[in-house]
């Protein structure tokens, strides 16, 4: 292939702006097609983005010969489904976080694109921003030391209006999502982390359900070791106070420290031997946009796959051995 064309499976709102526009701004990339299962809702978002085909049917859009690459972005319980669908055609997958609903399936889907020969990449595009491979370039200078332990929390009140949105409550039906809000958006974190210091060497957590809004679990708290007795203790909690928000991934070295939110800013903080400094940057208009870019570098032969189903693969483990345990 000398140029990705892409066919998006499931043109919901996560393509709107994070995702869908990047297809068209990255070189050696185009948005060849969209499917929905709402006939009007893929005609409506083709009209709207200037792409060129629309489908209601996954199939139609896979065997469309126009598309030779396909990114999956519907809910986590049919990424598998599709994401066989594209690989057994021959066409190669990129897939929408979490990879599936459990690691077991994930699993299936590493071993088909590995069976088939056709590659497969996660949408944990984080790692790809310039402000996390300036983190991660900070630690590899050891410009906090050795680093020591990770203090990991996310905090925040139930969303009303997600529960009152149809469209969007699946966020939060086990069944559908896998988890609740955990399974959303932990695996950005914990795929950071693996960034960071590589794949932990043991996780363990309990989920607890302390809100009773929905079936998910709303509060969960789990323990890493990752190699060199890094240490991280991490907590998630969807149940608590209005306005006391909290959003801090905190890493600690035995010369300072590296702080910064995972959500809802674009700038960390390094303390060093008591001297703090700031590092900002530009928002993103489409976050997405550098994954993507690499993605398609990927695909096209040019370069190593920047988000593994191996390295999601191991996410959705920890997401398991976290939310396994229910209760003491």
């Amino acid at each position: 292939m000398e140029k990705i064309q892409w066919g998006i499976i499931g043109c919901g709102d996560v393509t709107e702006v994070k995702s869908g526009p990047a297809f068209n701004k990255v070189p050696d990339s185009m948005l060849q097609a969209v499917m929905r299962r709402d006939a009007a809702k893929a005609a409506d978002y083709a009209k709207r983005h200037g792409v060129p085909c629309w489908y209601a049917d996954a199939q139609a859009l896979i065997d469309d010969p126009q598309v030779n690459a396909i990114y999956v972005a519907t809910p986590p319980d049919t990424h598998e489904m599709y994401t066989l669908q594209a690989l057994q055609a021959g066409k190669p997958v990129y897939v929408e976080k979490p990879m599936s609903t459990n690691s077991a399936s994930a699993k299936k889907m590493w071993q088909a694109a590995e069976d088939i020969g056709i590659a497969l990449a996660v949408a944990h595009y984080r790692k790809e921003q310039p402000r996390f491979k300036k983190i991660k370039a900070l630690l590899l200078a050891q410009s906090i030391g050795n680093v020591r332990m990770v203090n990991l929390q996310l905090r925040q009140s139930p969303s009303a209006a997600l529960l009152a949105n149809p469209a969007a409550v699946w966020r939060v039906d086990p069944a559908i999502a896998g988890g609740g809000l955990f399974h959303d958006l932990s695996p950005h974190q914990l795929d950071l982390l693996q960034y960071f210091f590589g794949p932990p060497v043991k996780a363990e957590g309990f989920a607890l359900n302390q809100s009773g809004l929905y079936a998910a679990p709303d509060f969960v708290s789990g323990r890493l070791l990752f190699a060199n007795n890094i240490a991280c203790i991490a907590t998630w909690c969807f149940a608590g106070a209005k306005n006391e928000d909290e959003d801090l991934v905190e890493i600690i070295g035995n010369e300072g420290s590296i702080r910064f939110a995972t959500f809802s800013s674009h700038h960390f903080t390094l303390t060093r031997r008591g001297v703090a400094k700031t590092f900002s940057f530009d928002e993103l208009a489409h976050v997405q946009q550098p994954m993507i870019a690499a993605v398609v570098q990927y695909f096209l032969g040019r370069g190593p796959n920047p988000s593994s189903a191996a390295d999601a693969v191991v996410t959705m483990e920890i997401i398991d051995a976290f939310t396994m345990q229910q209760a003491w």
